[in-house]
């Protein structure tokens, strides 16, 4: 029985070919009290997408738009690891960087001034595992919002796109994505490319562009198919009103601001801040004397006046940037901040580092544990995961000079962090190499732009200071960009003025070969590939500059770890015999660790690492561990165990699990009559092997020892 919609709609779909399979827009199935819901279908993955609006604008400063990307573990046949929570809760942080993956490319589409209350919730109710679902699931979220009559300059689409055999390809299984250099996220309008997300190992910036281009032109199909829909559904266009400052507020102020601004606050940020302070006091005293209110009457409308002030602020940046090539601090438009760094400054730590650009500043702390100490991951797409290397990013409201509530990692923390993360992970050993687990903390301690570049360069000279031998070091830079018509000016290394004045916000980390992540997030209406190849190409002598600078305060990672870091030996083992290691319910390995007082972590392949702060914990382990799983060796001596004897001779125990048998012959020198006249069941012996038959049988003697 097909379904009933309650308000008689028609339940149809629109379809086209998305590279290579059918991709279908559903609507009027579900979701009948939405402002806009359509089921999209891809393989055999089911997102729901679901926009709500709210009637009227709110008072608010922001527009307030969220956008929830929601996993579930039915989706996949799972059920939550937990023991203790089975039912979905708080985000995962994958889940948290999906969301503001769809968030970005989506956001900027809407006029400014627009405030009507926008929730969108784009829910995966079925997943194929033969691809990721986030960009099937940033579609359906597009498609919600095209049905909803709201001014959405859409439709968005996107495409993930990996690499390999030197082809692009979209919608990698997993084991392509295993050997792919590239892993690109590229959203985009039909005119222009609006967000791009990628890590990349050590590819070149040529790659990076054609993938963008190469994705652009493939994701079209589904954006024209997100057209059709809207126009058969016909959403009735809402009504709204743009919040924006008031047309003749604007021109008093402009006219108040005529000669202040310009080359005479064209300083040093700390200067040029303080220069813009006091003339913000002055023109809120100015413009409560024009109006003839006192402070309480003011105070009504001091945010409208605030408003227009500070966006003459952003028309002047951006004139200075167009007319003159020349920045708010005076820089030209290629020149980075000064830098300054420092590592090893907190005697404690594994491994420290203080890294200054200008007025933004981080300080990261590395610190190196077992194995063990890894992050297991358990969610919609991941199983029994491990996140090995972890890193967390910090901005409490002192940074930005303002007092803020302390609390969790919001989005943009988690965000900042994982970008970073991303940056070092190509260069990292493996963990055969260096059986650590890793957690790398910036805490930014000054902000003005650029922090999630900050944290990158910080987090590599801590790692370098922690004595982590990563294959080679990574720099990271942020681009902005102002577009006068169609010529693009951009910047190298921007600050928050040109930030909240630009057209883009463009970070690029990498070695001096090539490019390990990205992240571009436009403020205009797309892109063209030739405007963000200009961008991706001017930032590689940026990122050379700051390499330089970060080489002549450490040039290669140290060659000894810290004194208060755990000392860490590991052996590989054949992974048929970790169950003789671990023992039965875990005897064998918790008798090693109780009494040489070292943790020890074994691994599925065989794996085995040692941890302790005393050498000598960790050598009486290793040597337990080894005797365990030694293979028998012809014409060694061991001593042993007799652990049977028959008429023809005794067996003998020579390794855990491995018995060998003497012969009654080879018991001693002289003609022996009984066994027993020898030996005795249970006591030790020193026993040679002389041979191991084809079937695995071991001959032993006693005679010489």
């Amino acid at each position: 029985m097909s379904i009933i919609n309650p308000s008689g709609k028609e339940i149809f779909s629109v379809t086209t070919d998305f590279c290579g399979r059918p991709l279908t827009l559903e609507v009027n199935r579900v979701g009948f009290r939405t402002t806009g819901s359509v089921l999209v279908r891809y393989g055999d993955t089911v997102v729901l997408g679901s926009a709500q609006v709210s009637p009227r604008p709110v008072q608010l400063d922001y527009f307030p738009l969220s956008i929830d990307y929601e996993e579930k573990f039915y989706a996949a046949g799972k059920i939550s690891g937990s023991r203790f929570i089975k039912r979905e809760g708080r985000p995962s942080d994958e889940a948290v960087l999906i969301g503001r993956l769809i968030d970005r490319p989506i956001r900027p589409l809407f006029p400014k001034g627009y405030r009507q209350e926008i929730q969108v919730v784009a829910t995966v109710l079925s997943m194929d595992p033969s691809f990721r679902p986030d960009v099937i699931a940033m579609i359906a979220a597009s498609s919600a919002l095209m049905l909803t009559g709201t001014p959405f300059d859409g439709p968005v689409a996107g495409l993930r796109v990996g690499r390999v055999n030197g082809e692009f390809k979209a919608f990698l299984t997993p084991e392509e994505r295993e050997k792919s250099d590239l892993d690109l996220v590229v959203a985009g309008i039909e005119s222009g490319i609006t967000m791009v997300e990628a890590g990349a190992k050590e590819v070149s910036e040529d790659v990076i562009v054609d993938a963008m281009a190469w994705a652009h032109q493939m994701m079209q199909p589904a954006i024209a198919l997100q057209r059709e829909l809207a126009e058969k559904v016909a959403p009735a266009q809402q009504e709204y009103d743009l919040i924006l400052p008031d047309e003749s507020i604007q021109q008093t102020v402009s006219a108040w601001v005529d000669g202040k601004f310009g080359e005479k606050i064209r300083r040093p940020y700390p200067e040029r801040n303080e220069m813009i302070s006091e003339i913000r006091a002055e023109f809120h005293e100015a413009m409560a004397e024009k109006l003839g209110l006192d402070e309480e009457e003011y105070s009504e409308v001091r945010g409208d006046y605030d408003e227009a002030f500070t966006l003459a602020l952003h028309k002047d940046v951006r004139r200075g940037i167009v007319a003159e090539r020349v920045r708010p601090d005076g820089r030209q438009l290629t020149e980075i901040r000064p830098l300054s760094s420092e590592v090893g400054f907190l005697p404690r730590a594994h491994g420290s580092s203080l890294f200054t650009r200008g007025v933004t500043q981080g300080m990261n702390i590395v610190t190196l544990a077992p194995l063990s100490y890894s992050q297991l991951i358990d969610t919609m797409e991941i199983t029994d995961g491990e996140r090995r290397y972890m890193h967390h990013y910090n901005a409490p409201g002192y940074t930005v000079g303002e007092v803020k509530r302390m609390g969790s990692p919001g989005r943009r923390e988690i965000g900042h962090g994982y970008l970073a993360e991303r940056a070092l992970l190509p260069v990292l050993p493996t963990e055969e190499d260096f059986p650590y687990a890793i957690r790398s903390v910036t805490e930014i301690m000054s902000q003005n732009g650029s922090t999630s570049m900050a944290a990158t360069c910080s987090s590599c000279l801590a790692l370098m200071d922690a004595g982590v031998p990563i294959s080679a070091p990574v720099s990271g830079i942020a681009m902005g960009l102002m577009m006068d018509g169609d010529t693009p000016y951009v910047l190298s290394d921007i600050a928050d003025a040109e930030d909240f004045a630009g057209d883009m916000d463009f970070k690029v980390t990498g070695t001096s070969k090539g490019i390990t992540a990205l992240q571009m997030d436009m403020k205009v209406h797309g892109l063209p590939v030739a405007v963000l190849r200009q961008a991706i190409e001017q930032s590689k002598a940026g990122r050379a500059h700051i390499l330089e600078h970060m080489l002549s305060v450490l040039p290669e990672p140290r060659k000894s770890l810290s004194p208060y870091a755990p000392r860490i030996e590991k052996i590989k083992i054949d992974p048929d015999k970790i169950g003789v290691i671990i023992g039965k319910g875990g005897e064998t390995i918790n008798k090693i660790t109780s009494e040489t007082g070292a943790e020890i972590d074994i691994k599925e392949d065989g794996l085995i690492t040692v941890a302790s702060p005393d050498g000598a914990s960790i050598e009486k382990a290793m040597n337990w561990i080894k005797s365990l799983v030694e293979e028998p060796e012809v014409g060694k001596i061991y001593e042993g165990k007799v652990v049977g004897i028959k008429d023809f001779g005794a067996f003998v125990n020579i390794l855990p699990g491995v018995d060998g048998m003497v012969h009654i012959s080879k018991l001693a020198e002289h003609r022996v009559e009984k066994v027993t006249d020898v030996v005795k069941e249970g006591q030790t012996v020193r026993v040679k092997i002389t041979g191991i038959d084809e079937r695995g049988k071991i001959n032993l003697t006693m005679i010489g020892l």
